[in-house]
């Protein structure tokens, strides 16, 4: 071998190893990126989930290590998260990533339901992880700190709303609980279709005023999240990622998998999926109630009353921790190529929508925070989980809020709020709705 050939491949080598992409080096994500330009530019881009499955980790992994890297986005404005999921939406918005491809990714997404297997993966791993004690200590204390939030903020922004010449009750229902619903499918499509209902406007029509300033406050959500978790760092009033102080939580200790093992990964999911099946069996015998909320609510019961075995518990949670490591970016990517829309956002913003919007972020951060500080939990750690999740898009959105803050492990809680106040938030606009229409 050459001189030449030895100081290329120790080029190539050093260069390899010296950037890692998820566990991807360098040169290896180079090709894959090559790869991937190359099929969408041929108009060979298969529509299927390998195809989906391709591009939401290509494309995830590196805006997420760019976010992750860049000084003013890393510091100020939500890190990786934000602009793995805001730079994706830019490329669907303009069409350098093709419209099929949006189209592939959104129908493996919401088509096959690969979000809600996201989720559920998370969720059920994530209250399975904490130790019992901690369950039915901070679930007593979380939902009365989320519930009390999201009626303060509901007063404070229909107020403000009044007075700018909306109307009280035109900021709630078309600003305030579009924000609180829970996000998009849990969320503002089924409002849409309540208001359609009570009010003979075609349920479409009534959907893209619902869009807007949920895509704001969930925007403005990450952000902030991402800002108060790193400039708080060293303060009393933040956990590090604990919701309850230590006072409360001396002696608790979670499940955490020793070792990974591949036959407890499929045990994990089938048993993340259990819980999912009997949330759906719910839903259908109590249409009124979010499938989700079922699954928290149960999970939670299961959890507190001690009766699922270890085994099953490390299983389960082996196989979140799994999920959650190697999905988080590639779901980013996919919420902003193919369920953020720009264009939408852009097209219906008002100066006044704007200010409700931002005192509704502030509204859901300072009151959460101050409640839960008065419930026993960390003050960040509160009003990102029961007051900034509260004003998300929902899952895409919590996943995207607490990984700005780097608190993936809270999503229990953030779900727990969003899941069971949004399903509230549905039904008593249902009946203002009919009322106030």
């Amino acid at each position: 071998m050459s001189e030449n050939e030895t100081s290329q491949n120790g080029f190539f080598s050093k260069f390899e190893n010296m950037i890692k992409i998820d566990g991807i080096g360098g040169i290896a994500y180079i090709v894959m990126l090559a790869i991937l330009v190359g099929v969408m530019q041929l108009g060979a881009f298969p529509k299927n989930m390998l195809g989906a499955l391709f591009i939401m980790v290509s494309l995830g992994g590196i805006l997420y290590y760019m976010g992750a890297n860049l000084p003013i986005v890393k510091t100020y404005l939500g890190g990786g998260s934000v602009f793995t999921t805001m730079v994706a939406a830019v490329l669907s918005g303009t069409g350098l990533v093709p419209h099929t491809t949006v189209a592939t990714v959104k129908s493996f997404m919401t088509g096959t339901n690969f979000l809600e297997f996201y989720i559920v993966s998370l969720i059920i791993s994530a209250i399975f992880k904490m130790d019992r004690k901690m369950v039915l200590k901070a679930a007593v204390r979380f939902l009365p700190v989320a519930f009390l939030t999201l009626i303060i903020t509901f007063f404070v922004v229909g107020s403000v709303g009044a007075l700018l010449g909306l109307g009280f009750q035109h900021t709630s229902l078309y600003i305030t609980f579009p924000m609180m619903a829970g996000g998009v499918g849990a969320g503002i499509v089924p409002l849409s279709t309540i208001y359609g209902a009570a009010t003979h406007v075609p349920s479409g029509q009534i959907l893209s005023q619902l869009f807007p300033p949920l895509v704001l406050s969930n925007l403005l959500a990450i952000i902030i999240s991402g800002l108060i978790s790193e400039n708080t760092k060293g303060s009393k009033l933040n956990g590090n990622g604990e919701l309850l102080k230590q006072d409360i939580q001396d002696e608790i200790k979670g499940v955490e998998p020793t070792h990974l093992d591949k036959q407890q990964l499929l045990v994990g999911m089938m048993t993340a999926i259990s819980f999912y099946m009997i949330g759906v069996t719910l839903h259908k015998m109590v249409p009124q109630v979010n499938s989700f909320a079922f699954l928290i609510l149960l999970a939670i019961i299961i959890k507190a009353l001690g009766i699922v075995p270890h085994y099953y518990e490390e299983s389960t949670v082996m196989f979140g921790q799994l999920v959650v490591k190697t999905l988080t970016h590639a779901i980013l990517a996919a919420v902003g190529l193919a369920l953020l829309d720009l264009s939408s956002l852009l097209s219906t913003f008002s100066w006044q929508l704007v200010v409700c919007v931002i005192v509704s972020i502030m509204s859901v951060t300072f009151f959460a925070g101050l409640l839960g500080k008065l419930f026993g939990f960390y003050p960040v750690e509160s009003s990102i989980t029961a007051g900034l999740a509260n004003n998300s898009m929902g899952g895409t959105g919590n996943v995207a809020v607490l990984s700005a803050a780097n608190r993936m492990n809270l999503m229990a809680f953030a779900q727990m709020g969003n899941r069971i106040g949004g399903a509230i938030v549905l039904v008593i606009a249902g009946l203002l709705v009919t009322i106030w229409g």
